[in-house]
């Protein structure tokens, strides 16, 4: 449910490192895709941070979740956002298999988001400066055809990774979410809250309802020994959703056993950033089509259309 903090904030202002906010901070007429594909959740573990995030069990795998939004009406103008998560959950321990997708508040379940490219120079100011995200600008592209609904992620002119889902014939499905997003900035975990709301379309368990390629910029490369299977568990799309970024977030120091010996990045990343909304070009650069080039052997396919 959203907060009665943020329903109090309508017709409010803010003005935060010159980003201007008409509160709450919300998007509207926003399409966007999803896919979650099973993952080995001991090598996921390896790319969190500190000692309190661990990965969601889905039985004996983890998740890879896909998340691309396409935002049309927001404060900071139109801009995509690519997000490349982890399903994870927050404690001192790790928890047990399947609870917490049951008991998300308890378990602190939400994603670790390992990689959050965008559009625009702006959505970086925000998104990393205020909320911590792992934002930085890319090439994105979001293309909805008859059949399928895709995005591209290239950067340096390289390709990063591409997402292709089976564009269901009906979006009928209504979903009232919130979810939580875990990062790592200046040497904390931030905790950030999204509520969103939409008709969707999916398909659970159909083998050819996604298309995931991973590229050869050196970015990538950690995904790429996750094992991840060539077909989704889950895939959807949402033609229009509306949302709110909850301004409150939580933050605690990443801790490590031993000192941590590379300087995280911070502050600097951000501190010089202007307010500009020009997006990058289109991204260009074409997948291989050998084994080398497509996350571990993940082979190509046709996606088919779903009748969810």
């Amino acid at each position: 449910m959203i907060p009665q903090r943020q329903k109090q904030q309508t017709g409010l202002y803010a003005l935060v490192d010159g980003i201007p906010f008409q509160l709450p901070v919300n998007s509207e007429k926003t399409p966007a895709l999803i896919a979650v594909f099973p993952i080995n959740a001991d090598r996921a573990k390896k790319l969190m941070p500190g000692k309190e995030v661990h990965p969601f069990r889905l039985w004996n795998q983890g998740l890879l979740v896909i998340t691309v939004i396409d935002y049309q009406i927001t404060d900071i103008g139109s801009y995509i956002e690519f997000s490349i998560a982890i399903a994870c959950t927050h404690g001192a321990k790790p928890a047990p298999r399947l609870l917490p997708a049951l008991f998300m508040k308890q378990y602190g379940t939400g994603q670790y988001v390992f990689d959050l490219p965008v559009s625009t120079e702006i959505s970086v100011k925000g998104g990393k400066g205020i909320w911590g995200m792992p934002k930085h600008q890319a090439n994105l592209d979001f293309l909805i055809g008859d059949r399928t609904v895709s995005s591209q992620y290239d950067l340096d002119g390289q390709l990063v990774m591409k997402i292709e889902v089976a564009k269901p014939a009906k979006a009928w499905f209504p979903l009232k979410l919130g979810a939580a997003n875990y990062c790592a900035f200046r040497g904390m975990l931030m905790k950030s809250y999204i509520y969103f709301q939409g008709k969707l379309g999916f398909s659970l368990f159909k083998p050819g309802s996604a298309r995931l390629i991973l590229g050869d910029h050196p970015c990538i490369q950690p995904l790429k020994e996750l094992e991840i299977s060539p077909e989704p568990i889950f895939t959807g799309f949402f033609p229009e959703i509306t949302g709110i970024l909850d301004d409150h977030f939580e933050n605690w120091f990443l801790g490590y056993d031993k000192p941590p010996k590379q300087k995280p990045e911070g502050l600097e990343s951000v501190v010089n950033l202007g307010l500009g909304k020009e997006w990058l070009s289109p991204p260009k650069a074409l997948p291989k089509d050998d084994d080398e080039n497509l996350n571990n052997g993940i082979e190509k396919y046709e996606s088919t259309s779903v009748n969810s």
